[in-house]
């Protein structure tokens, strides 16, 4: 069983990077951070380089954590992506960051984050930064 974190190089993803390493050291788990940038997308500013690869690790390392880092594409819907991870990494937690938004924006927009809480089937811990 491992700890699956959902991250992107934005406050709410370290955060959720943070609780996700101190999820998965207290439980004494392994860790897949998630970096999934969208499908046919040519630059992607979500989507982290190899030196930041190394950081994620080296902080997953200085948790005291086996962590390896999986940049997946997902296509319009990032559930199927997480779905999938989830099964193949048998994850018993997955940790993602959420950021603050107006109501009319959840209404207009949705979220990845609500399309996550909604659809997995698995527990789920959410983080503000």
């Amino acid at each position: 069983m491992t700890v699956l974190i959902g991250f992107v190089p934005t406050p709410e993803g370290e955060a959720a990077l943070a609780q996700g390493l101190e999820m998965a050291a207290a439980l004494g788990r392994p860790a897949v951070i998630v970096n999934s940038p969208r499908r046919g997308s040519t630059v992607d500013s979500e989507m982290v380089d190899e030196p930041e690869v190394e950081r994620l690790t080296a902080a997953a390392r200085a948790a005291g954590v086996e962590a390896r880092v999986e940049q997946p594409l997902h296509g319009s819907d990032i559930v199927e992506t997480f779905e999938s991870l989830v099964e193949s990494s048998g994850a018993s937690l997955v940790v993602i960051g959420l950021r603050r938004r107006s109501p009319v924006g959840k209404l207009v927009m949705g979220s990845d984050a609500q399309r996550l809480l909604l659809g997995l089937d698995c527990p789920i811990l959410a983080v503000k930064p």
